[in-house]
C-alpha cells in the first residue's frame, strides 16, 4: 500500500546512486531499489514493516502458510507500515490460488513467485487484480519465458545466497542473463553486502538488488538470539548446501550453516539408501523419510534457538556480517559506499 502522506526517506547526499536506482524504485514503489529476501520464520510482519519504513522493499515469506495465516500476517504488516511490501509465494504450494486471493483481498502491491516458473495464466490472474509479479530464473531460457509470460521484473539469485538456491553463481547468471537482456527489469541477489558491489550491479544493468542474510540478524529481526549469534560467528565456508548421496534420492539445494543437524542428515541418507537397497523401504517411502527429517527445523532454529539441529539458512556473505546493526545503518552504509565509488569514477 502506498501513502502519499508518508515522508520519503530519499536523501540528496546519494544523488548518483539514486539516479541509477530510479527504475527499480519506480517498480517497487520504494525509496531505494533494495528488496529484503523472503526468509521463512524471519521475514515476518515486524521485520518486513521495518524494512519498508526504512525506505527499502520488505517481502513477507508465506512459506507453507494457508490463506488464513497469510491474511493475519499481511494485516499485521499493514498495521505497522503504510508503505509497499511484497509477498513471496511458493509456486508448488497447494494453496497457491488461495494465497493469491488473499493478496488481492488485502491489496498487496507485489507478489514474488518462488520455487517454480509461473505460467502465463497465473501471471495474468495476478495482473487482473492490479498486482505486480516478480519471479526467479536460473538460466537465460527461463528468464525469456518469464518475460514472455508477462512478469514485471526478474530476480537473478545466485547459489551464494541462503535458503533454497539454484546451481549457478551470481557472477555467471549476470553474464548469462543480465548482460543478454539489457532491456528488461532485473534485480540481482546472492552474495551482495557492500555498496561497491551494489553500485557495480546497477552499472551492469541491474535495476536493484536483493539482500537477505544481513537482515536475518539485524536489530529489527525477531530471530532468536542464539540464531543471531550463530550468524555473527560464522564464516563463509560454514554456509553449505547438503551433499546428495544417491541420484534416486535428490536433495533440494538449500544453503544453511553447517551444524550437528547437517551431519546427521548425511547419516540419515546413508541409512535410508541402505534400507532401500535391501528392499526394506520403497523409493517413495525413502524419499518421504528424508523429507520428514527437516520438518520444523526452520522454526526450531529461527524461533526456538536450536542452532545444533535446526536449519539455519544463510548465504555465503554471512562471513562478512560481524555485528548486529539496524536496518537504517545497513542501508546508509551500503549507499554511502556506493556513492563514494561512483564519485571516484567521475
Amino acid at each position: 500500500m502506498t501513502d502519499n502522506n508518508v515522508k520519503s526517506k530519499k536523501n540528496i547526499k546519494y544523488p548518483k546512486i539514486q539516479n541509477l536506482m530510479k527504475r527499480g524504485c519506480d517498480i517497487l514503489g520504494s525509496d531505494y531499489a533494495i528488496l529484503g529476501g523472503a526468509m521463512t520464520w524471519i521475514s515476518d510482519a515486524t521485520l518486513v514493516s521495518a524494512m519498508s519504513n526504512a525506505g527499502i522493499f520488505g517481502v513477507l515469506a508465506s512459506g507453507a502458510m494457508d490463506g488464513d495465516l497469510l491474511r493475519k500476517e499481511i494485516e499485521a504488516t499493514q498495521q505497522k507500515t503504510p508503505r509497499n511490501f511484497g509477498v513471496n509465494i511458493i509456486y508448488v504450494n497447494p494453496k497457491l490460488h488461495d494465497l493469491i486471493e488473499v493478496c488481492h483481498e488485502k491489496k498487496v502491491s507485489h507478489i514474488i513467485i518462488a520455487g517454480g516458473v509461473p505460467d502465463k495464466e497465473v501471471i495474468s490472474k495476478i495482473h487482473s487484480y492490479g498486482i505486480q509479479v516478480m519471479s526467479f530464473a536460473p538460466a537465460l531460457s527461463i528468464a525469456k519465458r518469464l518475460f514472455k509470460n508477462g512478469i514485471d521484473a526478474l530476480i537473478l539469485e545466485g547459489s551464494e545466497a541462503g535458503g533454497h538456491v539454484g546451481p549457478i553463481s551470481t557472477l555467471v547468471l549476470i553474464q548469462d542473463v543480465l548482460l543478454n537482456l539489457p532491456e528488461y527489469p532485473i534485480f540481482v541477489a546472492g552474495g551482495i553486502l557492500r555498496g561497491e558491489i551494489f553500485a557495480g550491479m546497477l552499472l551492469l544493468g541491474a535495476i536493484g538488488c536483493q539482500l537477505g542474510s544481513v537482515f536475518a540478524c539485524c536489530k529489527e529481526s525477531t530471530a532468536h538470539e542464539n540464531f543471531k549469534r550463530a550468524f555473527l560467528r560464522a564464516s563463509g565456508r560454514d554456509a553449505v548446501t547438503p551433499v546428495q548421496l544417491h541420484k534416486k534420492f535428490p536433495i533440494a539445494p538449500v544453503r544453511v550453516l553447517e551444524n550437528v543437524g547437517t551431519e546427521e542428515f548425511i547419516a540419515r541418507q546413508r541409512e535410508v539408501i541402505g534400507k532401500f537397497e535391501r528392499g526394506e523401504v520403497s523409493l517413495e517411502e525413502g524419499r518421504l523419510m528424508l523429507e520428514h527429517f527437516w520438518a520444523g527445523a526452520l522454526r526450531r532454529a529461527a524461533r526456538e534457538g536450536d542452532t545444533e539441529r535446526g536449519s539455519m539458512m544463510a548465504g555465503q556473505i554471512v562471513g562478512l556480517i560481524k555485528e548486529e546493526r539496524s536496518i537504517s545503518d545497513i542501508i546508509d552504509t551500503l549507499l554511502s559506499e556506493a556513492e563514494i565509488m561512483l564519485e571516484k569514477r567521475g
